[in-house]
């Protein structure tokens, strides 16, 4: 397929999670900040999460620097990979629109923080990291560079594994028996399997 087909369309998918997020995020700054587990460590695994899928990826797509790591697929896997990409809009969309007021890009809880067990949240616990997890699965397949391609396995896997945890621990803390009766009912990323 093109090059140019799949660097637009990944483009497209940035453009629209930005869309789907840039309400939320202004509404974000008016919250009151009742309990705040932004660490350093925080701050930069979001840092590498940004820089593996969005300006790695994005210097890849406007310029020739990184064609040097380009890679060919078949173009069933590149279809693949553009597929991929409806899921990753429509849970990003849900997730973001199910947590409305309770969505924070960081570990933070608010004041008059709910616990969302209905929607989409009803089935999984954290649908934006499945969305996520689906959008970082796509990108080598749609970037077909390995720096810009495999940026966002790196740069977000690491922050799931080491933030989600730490999550979970937070909400059992704000939320206590209630959030440990929601685990019971829901899994982590995929119903039935994690």
């Amino acid at each position: 397929m093109n090059p140019i087909i799949l660097k637009v369309a990944f483009v497209l998918l940035y453009v629209a999670t930005s869309i789907i997020r840039s309400p939320h995020a202004k509404r974000n700054k008016q919250n009151i900040i009742t309990l705040d587990k932004k660490t350093p460590l925080e701050k930069g695994l979001l840092a590498g999460a940004f820089l593996g899928m969005g300006i790695i990826p994005l210097v890849y797509v406007l310029t020739p620097f990184l064609n040097f790591a380009n890679y060919e697929l078949p173009m069933g896997l590149q279809i693949l990979g553009l597929i991929l990409f409806i899921p990753t809009l429509w849970l990003f969309y849900r997730s973001h629109k199910d947590l409305g007021q309770n969505w924070s890009v960081s570990l933070e809880v608010r004041e008059s923080h709910t616990l969302i067990t209905n929607g989409i949240y009803k089935h999984i616990r954290h649908p934006m990291y499945t969305s996520i997890w689906l959008w970082v699965i796509a990108q080598p397949l749609v970037l077909n560079n390995y720096i810009a391609g495999f940026g966002g396995l790196i740069g977000f896997g690491l922050l799931y594994f080491l933030r989600v945890g730490q999550e979970e621990k937070m909400m059992l803390q704000e939320f206590g028996e209630a959030y440990e009766a929601y685990k019971q009912k829901t899994k982590r990323l995929v119903p039935g399997l994690f």
